[in-house]
This record gives structure tokens, C-alpha cells and sequence, in this order.
């Protein structure tokens, strides 16, 4: 995880490094990490002990979190007040649901939508989400993060990015190699993100987990710009890549030009 001082922190005279250091506290309890020690958070983020220390008694204090007998501090429940703050006050969120939720039903599969992270789009942060009772080992729900490199949402939303903030994104990705048919070459990549703006979606088979495949398409806002992704996954034993894009696309695209028009709804009302 990455460390919670930036680099520009210092010369920017707004930067709040203590509500920085809380929010890396925070983002450490993650991928199984359920009950953390101080030293545990203190090494997973990157912060000084007693920073550490300080984030989880302020977020015990709070009721964001808290401790038992044997010093290890354990998120409550109270902190999905945090994501329920964005999930209820964005739009996208609120009007891809029903939608997300018809072309689950109609495909049968799960379906998502998924942002990049804003502060170095390196991964996607899911915000809706509809699931099947079918179970991969990629356990996923509001909230969840991925690495953008190799999956479907994160490669449409990288390839929507200018040509400057892609090669940014190319410079300093780090390609973790998730199975043996992962894309770790950085020319490689770079080609297919082209595909996919090319293309208008992306298919991605098998590099994030063996036995997953999904397919994605853009959320485009009235005025061009890709604003998040929509997906739909799929084991890889019930589609191929060809069927994703000959069955599946169509479906995608709908619900995603449906989204792009419910948004379009509510800024002209809103204006």
C-alpha cells in the first residue's frame, strides 16, 4: 500500500497530512485484513508507530473502529457511513442500480459499475454492483478496488483518459502478473488500451483470475466524457471472449446508453 505522505504534500499549504495519514489507516483494513495491530497498520501504510496509533484511537474514539484485550483494532460498522455518504449523494451510483440490476437478470450474471481512483489511476473503485449466487474467489461489493490495468472497467477507463494522463498511467503502473495470461509488458498494454478506444469496449479473459472473463463498455456523459465503466463478468466455462462480445455487448451498451441518458435527465433538471 502506498505511503500516506505524497510527495507534493508538503508544498501545498491546504494538504491536511493528519487527515491523509487517517484515511491510509482506514484503507489498510482491506483483502482479508480484518483485525489489524498498530505495527500491522503502521507497515501496511507506510506511517510512523505512533501516527498509526493515533488514526485508530481517533477512529476507536469515533466509533469508526475498535480494539480488544490483545491490541488488535477491527473496523465497526459505522464506517459504511462513509461510503453511503458518496453511494447516496452521486448520481451514477443511484441510477445505474435498477439498471445494473436488469442486465444481471437479463444475462444472468453479475454486473457492475466502477470508477478510477482520482488520485492515480492505478486501480477502479466499484460503486454499484448487482451479483448472481454464483461465487469466483474475487469477492466483490461497493467499494471494492482493482488493479485497472488488468481488468475490463479499468481498461475502458484508461483508454478514455487524454493521451498525456494514459502515458502517465503506462509510466508508472506497477503489472502484477495475476495468472499466466496477464499483460505485464508495457508496450503490450499500451497497444490494447489503444484497441479499446478504438473499439469502444473491452474484454478481458482470464487475467485477473483463471476462470473469469468479462466484457465493458463507457458511461459517457452528454458532453463526451467518459464519467465510469459498466461491466458484466462471467465464468469462463459459460461464454468465451467471442460470445461476450457477439451476446453480451449489446446488452452493455444499452444499459449504459439508458445510464448516460437518466444522467443527461437529471443535469438538465438540475440546470
Amino acid at each position: 500500500m502506498a505511503s500516506a505522505t505524497p510527495v507534493l504534500a508538503g508544498s501545498d499549504p491546504d494538504f491536511m497530512l493528519s487527515f491523509a495519514r487517517g484515511l491510509s489507516a482506514i484503507r489498510a483494513f482491506g483483502e482479508g485484513k480484518s483485525e489489524l495491530t498498530v505495527a500491522e497498520v503502521a507497515k501496511l501504510t507506510g506511517l510512523p508507530r505512533a501516527s498509526a496509533r493515533r488514526c485508530l484511537h481517533t477512529l476507536t474514539v469515533l466509533g469508526y473502529a475498535t480494539t480488544n484485550a490483545d491490541g488488535r483494532y477491527e473496523l465497526t460498522p459505522t464506517i459504511l457511513t462513509l461510503g453511503q455518504a458518496y453511494a447516496s449523494s452521486t448520481n451514477i451510483a443511484r441510477i445505474a442500480q435498477p439498471i445494473l440490476e436488469r442486465v444481471s437478470d437479463t444475462l444472468n450474471e453479475s454486473s457492475s459499475v466502477a470508477v478510477l481512483d482520482p488520485s492515480g489511476h492505478e486501480e477502479i473503485v466499484y460503486i454499484a454492483r448487482a451479483a448472481t449466487r454464483r461465487i469466483l474467489s474475487v469477492n466483490l461489493s461497493v467499494g471494492s478496488r482493482l488493479p485497472a490495468a488488468c481488468t475490463s472497467m479499468g481498461r475502458v477507463l484508461v483508454a478514455a483518459l487524454d493521451a498525456d494522463a494514459r502515458m502517465k498511467f503506462l509510466e508508472r503502473v506497477k503489472l502484477r502478473q495475476y495468472t499466466d495470461r496477464t499483460i505485464t509488458d508495457r508496450q503490450e498494454l499500451a497497444a490494447e488500451l489503444e484497441t479499446v478506444a478504438q473499439q469502444g469496449f473491452a474484454v478481458v479473459d482470464q487475467e485477473l483470475e483463471l476462470g473469469l472473463r468479462s466484457c465493458a463498455v463507457p458511461i459517457i456523459r452528454s458532453d463526451g466524457v467518459v464519467v465510469a465503466a459498466l461491466n458484466v463478468g462471467v465464468h469462463a466455462s459459460r461464454a468465451d471472449a467471442a460470445s461476450l462480445a457477439r451476446d453480451m455487448l449489446p446488452v452493455l451498451r444499452r444499459a449504459a446508453d439508458d445510464i448516460s441518458a437518466a444522467l443527461g435527465t437529471v443535469q438538465r433538471t438540475r440546470s
